[in-house]
């Protein structure tokens, strides 16, 4: 009978157990299902280093339209020519690693539970959740030392990292409140009302928001343009209880069990605009403070994102190394993933300052 030595795996194996663990993370995680690699994607993955004289860097490109009028009849064209304005924003990258290890032989000699591919689905769940709440922590502009629930982390290290201090608070043109009764309004945490859930009438003013402040939408089939748009499922639930909401999707979607007030669906397309229910939206407590001052309601900040909302490094897969501890007695198995996150900003002619490139951020009660 053979057997198998669980140190003695060739690296032929170990980058099979690596490419499946990223497999299963990429699987499990959200953000990814927006990410591709061209302008056109929600979130632009970068995949590849651009070489500075400070190293290596991530860097996306962000092209703005063109500011002048040309010249019209047999006006001279040559030497009038307009610049290409772009915007070259670097993504800082680092190393976030985790690991399990056994308590020993004992211990595995008492259970049928297999130590490897239990650790590959737990380590790969952990690495797509902890990319998850880094997006979303980023888009929503609040740092790493805090959950998407709005509470402190306690014994974290995320907020070391390089691209961590790269995170920041929504632009002034770019963050709004909604007020039932007054429509959107300048973002101001401390101002959200009770009253102040998420409605048909908020997703009508914030596409409108969005064409004002010229955010580009994701091109989709035909030329249209569709924007993605993420609240909490408490957020979403206040939605499907407003009746122009209700009146929308019963009369505009399809008939029947498909419609997606019966079928339950988490994405609903509404008015060009994919609406998603997502746990790790910011859902701040009354109490919470996440540098803004208290919210004073329970809330969420609504993210509608249009094309580059969001920059990834995504370099390479993760690693997989597996140790001997305490004389061979315990086996550790780790996994590390080099990446960066960033917010892209450009500087807005319609707003005259720099702005948040891809998305706006609404702040609502739940």
């Amino acid at each position: 009978m053979a057997f198998t030595n669980f140190a003695a795996l060739t690296s032929e194996q170990k980058k099979v157990w690596s490419r499946d663990l990223w497999k299963y993370a990429r699987n499990n995680s959200f953000i990814n299902k927006f990410a591709g690699s061209g302008s056109n994607a929600m979130v632009q993955r970068i995949s590849e280093l651009t070489k500075t004289e400070r190293g290596d860097q991530a860097v996306i490109t962000l092209l703005t339209d063109l500011e002048g009028d040309g010249t019209v009849g047999d006006n001279t064209l040559e030497g009038n020519e307009e610049q290409i304005k772009a915007y070259d924003k670097v993504i800082r990258i680092d190393q976030i690693r985790h690991a399990n290890r056994t308590t020993g032989r004992m211990a595995d000699q008492k259970t049928i539970v297999n130590f490897r591919e239990n650790s590959r689905d737990a380590l790969a769940y952990w690495l797509s959740d902890r990319m998850d709440q880094m997006a979303f922590l980023t888009m929503s502009g609040v740092g790493f030392n805090y959950t998407t629930s709005g509470v402190a982390r306690s014994g974290s290290s995320l907020a070391s990292l390089e691209f961590a201090s790269d995170v920041s608070a929504p632009t002034a043109n770019r963050h709004f409140q909604w007020d039932a009764t007054n429509g959107l309004s300048t973002g101001d945490v401390t101002a959200v009302g009770a009253a102040d859930t998420p409605s048909y009438a908020m997703l009508v003013e914030m596409k409108a928001k969005a064409k004002d402040k010229f955010i580009r939408g994701i091109r989709a089939g035909g030329g249209e343009e569709v924007f993605h748009v993420f609240m909490s499922p408490q957020g979403m639930a206040k939605l499907k209880l407003d009746s122009d909401y209700l009146a929308n999707v019963r009369n505009a979607g399809v008939r029947g069990s498909k419609n997606e007030l019966f079928a339950g669906s988490t994405s609903v397309l509404v008015d060009g605009m994919w609406i998603h229910e997502y746990s790790h939206v910011l859902t701040p407590a009354a109490s919470a403070d996440t540098g803004e001052g208290a919210w004073g309601v329970k809330g969420q900040r609504v993210l509608m994102c249009g094309a580059q909302a969001l920059a990834m490094a995504d370099l390479g897969k993760p690693s997989w190394d597996e140790k001997d501890f305490d004389y061979n007695n315990q086996k550790g198995i780790s996994t590390s993933k080099i990446m960066g996150m960033l917010k892209p900003k450009f500087h807005s002619i319609i707003d005259s300052g720099v702005e948040d490139f891809g998305l706006i951020a609404v702040d609502t009660a739940i």
